[in-house]
């Protein structure tokens, strides 16, 4: 008797997989809610007014739309090779598209299915939902049992001085973004063109700012979008570039 192919599309994209991808979502969703009227609650008890609040959400707001961007194109390309619902969860819950990308792949090469070039299987797209799911877990892990305990250790690192804080908190995150775009700077191509153009716009972006202020809370948002556009306008003339 002949066996019956499974279509993995079929299964990534089938009703049970939007139900329970829709339920972490929704869990997300709900955690945020949560976060945001806990955080307007406590404004008040820190000397924040309702004007800076209301402020502080409209910036983040605007501030948030692109990265959201960003995110949303990384997910169009991730649908394509694990399903609408998978890409929309994990996107949801981590948004880093580089991983998602290397992590499916590292699950789907495990049964000898290449991402993106060759034909998904069911067992390259369980292998590769479970890869992205696994090699996240310890992220949640820790934060759920280590958010308790941040003031303590930040205490700790800072001996209690605000500004020493500070000035760990801004080490670090340059730090961080230092090290994922130096990955990029080197290649020469198009990530690298798009690095050296964010950083010049949001340059730009900044002195533009210091003379109107109301800029401010795009210059994230503009410093992205720009960005992209112009690398991908200089990679579809300059295939070299891509």
């Amino acid at each position: 008797m002949e066996a019956v192919k499974v279509d993995a599309m079929e299964i990534a994209n089938s009703i049970p997989m939007w139900i329970a991808c829709g339920i972490a979502v929704c869990l997300v969703l709900l955690q945020a809610v949560i976060f945001a009227v806990k955080a307007y609650k406590a404004g008040p008890k820190v000397g924040l007014s309702e004007k800076q609040m209301k402020k502080a959400l409209k910036s983040s707001a605007i501030t948030s739309i692109g990265p959201s961007v960003v995110v949303l194109s990384g997910m169009l390309s991730l649908l394509i090779t694990v399903g609408g619902p998978v890409a929309w969860m994990r996107l949801s819950m981590i948004g880093s598209v580089m991983f998602e990308s290397i992590a499916a792949g590292i699950g789907t090469n495990t049964v000898g299915v290449t991402l993106g070039t060759d034909t998904m299987t069911p067992e390259a797209l369980g292998m590769a939902v479970w890869t992205m799911v696994l090699c996240s877990v310890g992220w949640v892990i820790f934060a759920t049992f280590s958010a308790n305990r941040m003031d303590k250790i930040q205490t700790k690192l800072s001996g209690g001085d605000a500004v020493v804080l500070v000035g760990i908190s801004t080490a670090a995150v340059i730090g961080v973004f230092s090290a994922m775009s130096s990955q990029h700077l080197v290649k020469l191509n198009g990530y690298t063109l798009s690095c050296i153009l964010g950083g010049a716009i949001m340059f730009i972006m900044i002195k533009i700012s210091e003379k109107i202020p109301a800029v401010r809370e795009w210059n994230l948002t503009i410093s992205i979008l720009a960005a992209m556009i112009i690398t991908s306008i200089a990679v579809y003339f300059i295939p070299g570039l891509a």
